[in-house]
């Protein structure tokens, strides 16, 4: 069985990418996370983009491995507070990877701003690296607006306070299934589908 590296060690993204590769019909390609492989130092996240990002840790997965690696890069941008927290949406407070943290961060951020102008959306990069093969990147977007509570459990980041467009329902409220049909990665894992068939 041909092996795929998910350069993450997020749970949650492990089990989107398995469920997608299966709703997809991509057999015989077995997904591994960070932890299923000998460590090697992760680069740091300094690109000033998403795409810029997920090719850096595609890159050095792929490099460390040998394995063809898929890496993403992902976060919320918000129409009131000029796009942010884009790149830095794991690290808003300070601390990298605190969901909850963040989460109060930009509630308080938003306190006085009313439903109208608390659009938002996710963005994700999505990149590709086989050794000696090349490269993809693909991405998605997802769009909505920030709700005042978090509400639901079935998610992380910024799930709970997330309300996707048309929906009354927050991402975190959403099912695995639903969710992984809209959501920004879910988009974005589902065009890479094509090349993960050539893979298997």
């Amino acid at each position: 069985m041909s092996k795929l590296l998910l350069a993450t060690r997020n749970e949650g993204k492990l089990a989107e990418l398995r469920r997608i590769l299966a709703a997809g019909g991509v057999e015989g390609l077995e997904v591994l996370g960070l932890a299923d492989v000998a460590e090697f130092e992760e680069i740091a996240e300094t690109g000033a983009t998403f795409e810029e990002n997920a090719l850096l840790k595609a890159r050095a997965a792929a490099e460390a491995t040998g394995l063809p690696s898929v890496a993403d890069d992902s976060g919320l941008v918000v129409d009131a507070l000029n796009g942010m927290p884009g790149v830095l949406s794991a690290r808003w407070s300070g601390r990298h990877g605190d969901d909850e943290a963040n989460l109060e961060l930009l509630l308080a951020q938003l306190a006085d701003v009313p439903q109208e102008r608390r659009g938002a959306g996710f963005v994700c990069a999505a990149a590709l690296v086989v050794p000696g093969g090349g490269e993809t990147v693909v991405h998605g977007d997802w769009g909505g607006e920030i709700a005042w509570e978090p509400r639901g459990t079935n998610g992380f980041g910024y799930d709970p306070i997330f309300l996707p467009e048309g929906e009354t329902r927050t991402s975190a409220e959403l099912g695995s299934a639903e969710k992984d049909a809209v959501s920004h990665r879910g988009l974005a894992l589902r065009e890479l589908l094509p090349y993960l068939h050539e893979l298997a």
